[in-house]
């Protein structure tokens, strides 16, 4: 009887043996059948194939130069934009990655803090192998030195844009830059340490003087050593300066006395005062001013630019509840800037004195944002939504609004399309929810405030239940009463809520068994 089961057993398994079998001969048909089949791309010409790989993002564009090895090649040589990892084992494998990307004309060159990042020879190789490279960007490339960056600034000569920032090369790396880099429109040097070893009159805009527009200084010790690139630069555009030590009242003079067309300036918690304001104000073509955390500035500097700058197009202020800046000096913005698009007002205290001639004068303004004005209520609410027709966007944070200045809002500014209403307690949840249903195609974006009374209210019955020796579990107020924020329409959190209400419940009910089987 084994040997008869053995037998069996056998004759199964060479049934199973054989349909398997012939199950994969169909599929290797299958297979021998696809590849005989032409491949239609290679008829396509390489110009073509490259054009379809720019609509691709990087992701895609690495998967299509897996597919064969002309893909590769193809995608290598019409790759215009490439970022590397900057460490300093990228220096054996630049020829090769050099080789198959010799078409590259943006670079990007990053390295984290703790890695060793590329050195001088590393970017001297680079830059043999990269002749037409139109823009380059170093981040935390600590190794890189004067040296290195001069040799690359002398092979690299058709440099627009040049942006460094968390590196330890001075001050001569990158006047080498601009002695060298005759097409440099912009330039950008954030966080550099170095720049004591240089006076400031040896450095200059070079040959760069005629095509520098955009220069971008951030948190530079002595960025003032650059003054004579600011005041040089003869076709100077934007000019962005963030939290640089010094006075720069008399550099900014110097620079508006010439009015090369500044169009876009930018002070962030610099040392500048309304003398710089007032030299500004000779910038007749200024369209864009931020002026963030600047003390010093008040309101008679601000009227003296609205006056002469009248196509300023967008004014952001922050005033760093300082109160120097208030509504003269937005008045006078009112009376000269007929153009004004977008204003921006963080820590300044406008009224509706002010906020009623801005909207009756500057007929174009689209865009407004108001955060942490204590002076902002449901007055100055009501009248920005009767005298703003034109305005799209509008954005309150932490100003002491209620749901009567939204009611009033739904009524007002019909060409309004986007609401943000964020830390301001007067305002509730179920108002945003109304806002939503009178006005469907707005979109609103608005925090849930849940009134005071009823926190204490659930608050003293949660501690009555407690006295009386029955202890719940820690509930949120949100599963209680559900909240109905903006951000979140859908059920999934109040269906989340609902899950640890009722697992609270079981635990409850699971204790009081318990305590019953015990006795």
């Amino acid at each position: 009887m084994g040997q008869s089961t053995s037998a069996a057993g056998n004759s199964i398994l060479n049934r199973r043996r054989s349909k398997s079998f012939s199950l994969k001969f169909p599929m290797e048909s299958i297979i021998e059948s696809e590849i005989s089949q032409p491949d239609y791309t290679s008829f396509l010409p390489d110009e073509c194939l490259a054009l379809v790989f720019q609509f691709l993002n990087s992701g895609n564009r690495k998967r299509c130069a897996l597919v064969c090895r002309r893909w590769m090649i193809v995608e290598g040589q019409n790759r215009y934009r490439l970022s590397l990892h900057a460490r300093s084992d990228l220096i054996t494998s630049i020829p090769s990655l050099f080789s198959r990307f010799d078409s590259v004309t943006k670079l990007s060159l990053k390295c984290d803090r703790r890695s060793v990042s590329i050195g001088d020879e590393a970017l001297v190789k680079i830059s043999l192998r990269c002749r037409n490279l139109k823009r380059l960007k170093l981040r935390a490339c600590r190794e890189l030195t004067d040296v290195g960056m001069t040799a690359f600034a002398e092979n690299c000569k058709d440099l627009k844009i040049f942006s460094c920032g968390s590196c330890d090369f001075g001050a001569k790396g990158v006047k080498a830059v601009l002695d060298h880099c005759s097409n440099l429109e912009e330039l950008s040097i954030k966080r550099l340490r170095g720049f004591t070893d240089i006076a400031p009159e040896l450095i200059g805009p070079g040959v760069a003087a005629s095509s520098l527009k955009s220069i971008c200084l951030k948190e530079l010790y002595n960025g003032q050593c650059f003054g004579p690139v600011i005041v040089g630069a003869k076709n100077l555009r934007s000019l962005k300066l963030f939290r640089c030590s010094g006075d720069w009242d008399l550099l900014l003079q110097e620079m508006a006395v010439k009015d090369h067309g500044v169009v876009e300036i930018h002070l962030e918690r610099m040392q500048v005062s309304d003398v710089a304001l007032t030299a500004i104000s000779n910038c007749s073509s200024l369209e864009i001013l931020h002026l963030v955390k600047t003390p010093e500035c008040t309101n008679f500097g601000l009227a003296a630019i609205a006056e002469k700058c009248k196509h300023l197009r967008k004014l952001h202020i922050d005033g760093w509840k300082a109160n120097l800046i208030g509504d003269e000096g937005l008045v006078a913005v009112a009376r000269f800037c007929s153009q004004l698009q977008e204003l921006v007002l963080i820590g300044v205290n406008p009224t509706t004195l002010s906020l009623g001639m801005l909207a009756a004068k500057c007929l174009n303004l689209e865009r407004l944002a108001l955060c942490g004005c204590d002076t902002f209520g449901d007055p100055e609410l009501s009248c920005i939504a009767a005298k703003c027709p034109a305005l799209r966007k509008l954005c309150i944070k932490n100003c002491p609004i209620s749901d009567v200045g939204i009611e009033n809002l739904a009524n007002g500014c019909p060409g309004l399309t986007k609401v943000k209403i964020k830390k301001c307690k007067g305002v509730l949840g179920g108002c945003a929810d109304w806002l939503r249903t009178v006005r469907p195609m707005l979109s609103v974006n608005a925090d849930t405030a849940e009134p005071e009374h009823q926190e204490e209210a659930s608050n003293d019955a949660v501690g009555g239940l407690q006295e009386n020796g029955i202890e719940f579990p820690q509930l949120n107020s949100q599963i209680m009463a559900p909240s109905i924020a903006s951000s979140s329409r859908s059920r999934s959190g109040y269906f989340k809520s609902g899950i640890g209400l009722f697992s609270g419940m079981s635990l409850v009910a699971c204790t009081s068994r318990q305590r019953r089987a015990s006795r």
